[in-house]
């Protein structure tokens, strides 16, 4: 991610983030203290918030301004919090953005029903849209999101999976609740058809670059840069695209020493740094890349029939912003 990039997006967000920041905090409103003690460990850890940011600039895209698109959007952080309390359960993930992972610090028991009560606070956000389909949109997402995850674990470990059945779990693990946010940013705007399939193709095209992208950072950032261990997926049975296109491509006998690594009951650092020159010889990582900047491409795309403002230029740094950036 180059500098300029980030800081002309923050420039551009900076007094929308402050208000989705009071929002998310101001309707919250648990009934015990526990609650709001697990969920804030998360919610208030360093998020990017990007998903709010999608429907606020969504609908402003269309044409709303009158600040409920601010108090609305926090349904999309809600909903992704919720979403990652429950996989770090499943995954027994130790870190979460540079903090430990919240089943680490609390039972798991009690971190499953936060993420619940996260969920059910973003249907109530919803309804309070007095819009059926967003509603229908928010029941969409959990149905697919719950369905996306339960794929990946049955696939967990697979060493022959397809590019196509990552797709299948990509688009619902990720693409459907980013998704999610800018379409229902034009149906909160009554925006046309044609304007709300627009902005649901931007965002479809848009989480799968941002997970591809993401996926790759599990190969070359740092722990410190993510947060989190390298390797994570690897080490808990996640074929992603950079390894998918390696194996097909490698040699008999790279194919089998890759294999190898990742059934390995322990991690080792050395094999994991000679993995990765595999995954840039067999042009794993350049692929991946590649694929992710056709979808950046194709969000931007989406974006060609509406006028020139603010909120579209944000849109489109948004979406060069998520094959650059480093976390």
């Amino acid at each position: 991610m180059t500098k300029g990039l980030k800081q002309r997006i923050i420039e551009k967000v900076s007094p929308d983030l402050e208000k989705v920041e009071i929002a998310l905090e101001h309707h919250l409103e648990p009934n015990l203290e526990l609650v709001k003690k697990i969920a804030s460990h998360l919610l208030f850890s360093g998020g990017k918030r990007l998903r709010p940011l999608l429907m606020i600039h969504s609908a402003r895209l269309c044409g709303y301004n009158n600040g409920f698109e601010i108090k609305f959007s926090i349904i999309f952080e809600y909903l992704h919090a919720a979403t990652l309390l429950h996989d770090d359960v499943v995954d027994e993930a130790d870190i979460r953005r540079g903090r430990k992972a919240a089943h680490t610090k609390w039972p798991a028991p009690e971190v499953v029903l936060t993420g619940d009560f996260l969920l059910a606070r973003a249907l109530d956000i919803a309804a309070k849209t007095r819009e059926p389909d967003i509603i229908s949109i928010i029941a969409k997402i959990t149905r697919d999101m719950s369905q996306g995850e339960i794929d990946q674990l049955a696939k967990k470990g697979k060493l022959d999976l397809s590019e196509e059945e990552y797709l299948e779990v990509i688009e619902r693990k990720t693409a459907v609740l980013i998704q999610g946010a800018c379409k229902s940013g034009a149906i909160l705007a009554k925006a046309g058809k044609e304007q709300e399939e627009a902005l649901s193709q931007y965002g479809f095209h848009l989480g799968i670059a941002f997970q591809m992208a993401d996926d790759l950072l599990d190969y070359t950032a740092t722990a410190g840069e993510l947060g989190k261990n390298p390797g994570a997926d690897m080490r808990e049975g996640k074929l992603t695209l950079p390894l998918i296109h390696t194996l097909a491509n490698a040699s008999p006998e790279d194919k089998e020493w890759i294999k190898g690594v990742i059934k390995a009951a322990y991690f080792n650092s050395n094999q994991f740094e000679k993995l990765k020159e595999k995954l840039y010889s067999y042009k794993g990582i350049e692929y991946t890349m590649d694929k992710a900047e056709y979808h950046v491409n194709k969000a931007k795309a989406c974006l060609d029939g509406f006028k020139d403002n603010q909120s579209k230029q944000l849109l489109c740094l948004i979406a060069d912003y998520s094959v650059e950036r480093k976390v």
